[in-house]
């Protein structure tokens, strides 16, 4: 497996595009295609289409829109990442969110830019997140990290956590590892719709709508107790 999108045959970058709109896909295009050692291989207008089209071609990069019409960038990261291995995520968006960059920050993004970017800062991005490197700010991801947890640490209640059964506690472990919904399974030998059907009672238990909420009160949780403490690893 690649460590690095330069180990390809060709030498060259290979980046795939997400986005909505086709005004701005041609223009990533055309300012990525002129660029030395980057190739765009493909591109997709939806999430759907991204998911289908992108294990096919297998890029190097792949630049995404965090908002779509049938779903968000995110979540296509995060899939993509657990189909793909070896892929780095960017995502591009015209919003300065910062649920949107804890989200991106527990699906693996490697990086987090504004459409306003500069074509040459644009052009760097996608180089840097090539050769595995981060773009993601550390202060600014530790800052929303520490405010993200004081807010859980607000709303945990130990009656929450008591009403989580066995199961529901593993898998809250493992989100809390930054796992896929896919690999979840795989690790407890759950089918897929089994594992979101497990996370959508264990948030309605916990009090909490999104899955990077329940990761950080999963790294709370583990943080408060022993090895030991964690339950039995996957039934075989």
């Amino acid at each position: 497996m690649r460590n690095t999108a330069e180990e390809g045959p060709s030498g060259a970058v290979r980046v795939f595009l997400l986005d909505d709109h086709e005004v701005v896909r041609r223009g990533v295009r055309d300012l990525l295609d002129v660029e030395d050692g980057l190739e765009v291989v493909g591109e997709a207008s939806t999430a759907e289409q991204a998911l289908a089209r992108v294990p096919a071609l297998r890029p190097d990069v792949a630049v995404l829109d965090v908002r779509l019409p049938d779903g968000d960038g995110v979540s296509v990261c995060r899939e993509l990442r657990s189909r793909v291995p070896g892929l780095f995520c960017l995502m591009l968006t015209s919003f300065d969110d910062e649920e949107a960059l804890l989200d991106a920050i527990m699906a693996g993004a490697s990086g987090y830019v504004l459409k306003q970017i500069s074509g040459t800062d644009l052009v760097n991005a996608v180089r840097t997140v090539a050769t595995g490197q981060s773009l993601l700010d550390p202060a600014t991801t530790a800052r929303l990290m520490r405010r993200l947890r004081s807010d859980g640490e607000e709303e945990r209640q130990p009656d929450q956590l008591a009403q989580l059964t066995e199961r529901e506690r593993e898998i809250l472990g493992l989100i809390g590892e930054g796992l896929t919904n896919r690999e979840i399974g795989l690790r407890l030998f759950l089918a897929e719709k089994t594992v979101k059907n497990h996370i959508s009672r264990m948030l309605t238990k916990l009090g909490v709508t999104r899955r990077v909420q329940a990761a950080v009160i999963a790294s709370q949780t583990l943080g408060e107790r022993g090895p030991e403490e964690h339950g039995p690893g996957p039934r075989h």
